[in-house]
């Protein structure tokens, strides 16, 4: 398994599929399948039976998996998608950084 150039939290842009051009924050990572679940983006409808949540069951709109190849992460300084490169920081762990900008994202 390696490592992969999303985290959790990152603010990400769809390069491609239906969904290319949309922004939005990653909820969760999956990094045995390589995919992502991004806020607002890949919306599918599951049908659900009657429960708790949802006492009257029927359609629900929620995210899909997207694969993290179709992800770039956002640049902290210019708010445009970039590539990730990472460097050992002022602590001495690696810490990712913005490829076109330099800066560091956290």
């Amino acid at each position: 398994m390696s490592k992969l150039h999303i985290k959790k939290g990152d603010m990400v842009y769809v390069i491609a599929g239906d969904n290319r051009g949309q922004q939005g924050k990653v909820l969760s990572v999956d990094a045995a399948k390589n995919r992502a679940i991004v806020e607002g983006v890949n919306i599918c409808k599951k049908a659900t039976k009657p429960n708790a949540q949802n006492p009257q069951g029927g359609l629900v709109e929620q995210e899909a998996p997207i694969h993290v190849s179709n992800l770039l992460p956002i640049d902290p300084k210019s708010g445009k998608p970039t590539r990730i490169g990472r460097k050992t920081g002022s602590n001495g762990k690696l810490v990712r950084y913005a490829k076109k900008s330099g800066e560091e994202i956290k």
